[in-house]
């Protein structure tokens, strides 16, 4: 295993909290990006690459992917309702490719149509069947309404994401800075996920880069809903998110506080004590026993 893929298997153990959009088209910037500390990488070929450079940009991903770098690496190609769609996939899967970010996902059959043709390039070039994730976007209206259908047979996908830039615009929403418009959705989100037990999903890029404070709200909001991590425009977000994103140093103190507690009191034959004022019980310890596993996940 080499260097670039024992980071990536880490970095699949300890969970994704920052994946971070680069213009595919963009060699200068591509060639920095892995060096921010993102958790993982999208090279866009789709929204972030102009239409006259999409084809090209192919080979500059690719060539990118092939290099040693920190953290994994994703690819988000144009649509499925594009001219690109196919034609990027065959010429970007390989084993340098991490995931496949999957823009604008509606229908079942969408992402049927995908898994079929990332199974066939993958049989065709020696890889192992499934070994590329594949993560939609969720980010229209009709795609947030079939989220129940779209994860109730999701072959690869482990999680989904949220892009409110396009969601918005679709149902008409306005999108504020406090983005309180989006708790319904949000909510939808996690429940979804969690009944079809995938993983959290990652929520949507925040756009208004000189607002640092809006910035550290939906961040806050992402962490607080139960999100797994956040889409990245700038590489000046990805500190504050992959800190956010795991059990801050006083949340460890607190769980491992209240499991000593709730262990030495159940050996006395007590289940349901109080721990500086918090009431605990089984459910209580049971979450703060995960807060510590993450932590160790990783790496605090």
């Amino acid at each position: 295993m080499n260097k670039t893929q024992t980071n990536n298997a880490a970095s699949r153990l300890r969970g994704l909290r920052t994946f971070l959009f680069v213009p595919g088209n963009h060699a200068d910037k591509i060639n920095k990006v892995f060096s921010y500390g993102a958790d993982a990488v999208i090279l866009d070929l789709e929204d972030a690459c102009a239409a006259r450079d999409k084809v090209a940009a192919r080979a500059t991903v690719v060539n990118a992917l092939k290099k040693d770098h920190q953290g994994l690496g994703y690819v988000r190609i144009n649509g499925i309702d594009t001219d690109f769609c196919f034609r990027d996939l065959d010429a970007i899967v390989g084993p340098w490719l991490d995931g496949i970010i999957l823009p604008k996902l509606e229908r079942p059959e969408e992402l049927y149509a995908i898994e079929w043709a990332l199974s066939e390039y993958e049989r065709e070039r020696g890889l192992e069947v499934g070994a590329i994730d594949l993560m939609p976007i969720i980010e229209t209206g009709y795609g947030m309404n079939n989220l129940e259908k779209l994860c109730s047979k999701p072959g690869r996908m482990k999680r989904f994401s949220f892009g409110a830039g396009d969601f918005t615009r679709d149902v008409g929403i306005k999108w504020s800075a406090d983005e309180t418009e989006l708790g319904y959705v949000r909510g939808h989100m996690i429940l979804t996920a969690r009944a079809h037990d995938l993983q959290p999903p990652i929520d949507t890029v925040h756009i208004q880069l000189d607002d640092n404070d809006s910035y550290a709200e939906s961040v806050a909001t992402g962490v607080k809903f139960g999100f797994q991590g956040k889409l990245l425009i700038h590489p000046k977000q990805v500190a504050l998110a992959n800190q956010s994103f795991m059990p801050s140093p006083a949340e460890i103190a607190k769980a491992k506080e209240v499991i000593s507690a709730f262990e030495a009191a159940e050996r006395d034959g007590s289940a349901s004590i109080q721990v500086n004022g918090y009431f605990v019980d089984y459910p209580i310890v049971e979450k703060a026993y995960a807060v510590v596993a993450e932590a160790r996940l990783q790496g605090s």
